[in-house]
């Protein structure tokens, strides 16, 4: 098969692979319909260091089941399924907590001799506890939103349950990326009144608005603190930031009101952060992390297949497999919000 292979920052071959094969009784193949390049991917193409082997990428992905071992019984041949960016049992207690991204006997796609998501097939550990079966016919108008249940939508969802966005909330998202614009969409979905989108790229926050954004703040650091201190009036109770950096978070704990939270979906590329006397004193909760993107996919299902939200609108641009090179380009250059690739 043909999959896309990380060899060193700014490295990615598209190459034969071997195909995968049942290895466990659990598992299953999947012949990949479409997947995508996460902001995640991002960081390791800015600074993997060279490796001889490389590194299969890819973590989002859906697909059509070609086989399945002996132990699988809720997935056939056939079938159409969307796959959470781990794969895990959906049993263990972690599992059973919600926790599905700490799960005991779970993994990393692209780790440990699994197949990555951006190739042409997937041997997808414990099928049965990790792929959630699709409803609808693989050339769906509807497989670009049901594509972000891998992740961008589960976690942009994960950043409003943490965070505790309810009705009636006013809700700070810093990061236009796909998944703050998912972000967005969740707070919105969950009742909040009055949704501030921080980011300075005009398509991705006329995007936001579209999703329900009611204000954008286009200014950064101590500036955009300042313009959501005077957009507010004080500051606000909620922030989910969805960048990453060490920046974004110290703009958190500048908007936050005291005894707020801030809720991190963004991957951090810091080690410290502000936890001392000042920040301990004003009683913030500081929570969110990976999304147990398995645990909202059967959540969020239904407001796709109805047309209720539409995540599937931060795809902005398709790519062939072969294309895959260029894709990574064109999301580091800032020139695509998420790239979508059709196998």
């Amino acid at each position: 098969m043909r999959a896309a292979v990380m060899y060193r920052a700014g490295d990615v071959r598209v190459e034969d692979r071997p195909d995968p094969k049942i290895v466990q009784p659990g598992d299953a193949v999947v012949r990949t319909v479409a997947s995508c390049v996460c902001g995640s991917d991002l960081w390791p193409y800015a600074s993997m260091p060279a490796t001889e082997t490389g590194r299969p990428m890819g973590h989002e992905f859906l697909g059509v089941v070609e086989e399945t071992g002996a132990d699988v019984t809720g997935l056939k041949a056939g079938d159409l399924v969307v796959a959470p960016f781990k794969y895990c049992d959906n049993t263990c207690d972690y599992c059973a907590k919600g926790l599905h991204n700490s799960c005991r006997h779970g993994g990393r796609y692209g780790f440990d001799g699994v197949d990555g998501g951006q190739g042409e097939a997937v041997r997808v550990p414990y099928a049965d506890g990790t792929l959630v079966k699709l409803p609808v016919a693989a050339d769906s108008a509807l497989l670009p939103s049901l594509l972000t249940l891998s992740d961008v939508m589960t976690t942009g969802h994960h950043g409003a349950v943490t965070a505790g966005v309810g009705p009636g909330d006013t809700v700070l998202v810093i990061g236009d990326g796909a998944v703050g614009l998912c972000a967005v969409i969740a707070a919105v979905r969950r009742g909040a009144e009055r949704v501030l989108l921080m980011g300075h790229h005009p398509t991705r926050t006329d995007l936001g608005r579209d999703f329900g954004a009611t204000d954008v703040i286009a200014e950064r650091g101590e500036e955009g603190v300042a313009r959501v201190r005077e957009a507010t009036g004080d500051g606000v109770e909620k922030v989910i930031e969805a960048v990453g950096t060490r920046e974004s978070l110290d703009t958190a704990f500048g908007a936050v009101l005291d005894g707020g939270t801030i809720s991190r979906l963004g991957v951090p590329q810091y080690e410290e952060g502000p936890i001392g006397p000042s920040t301990f004193l004003r009683n913030i909760t500081l929570t969110g992390g990976a999304s147990p993107a398995r645990a909202y996919i059967e959540q969020l299902l239904p407001d796709i297949l109805d047309g209720t939200i539409t995540p599937g609108r931060v795809l902005d641009r398709g790519f062939t497999l072969d294309q895959t090179p260029d894709a990574y380009r064109a999301m580091a250059d800032r020139q695509v919000l998420k790239a979508h690739i059709s196998l």
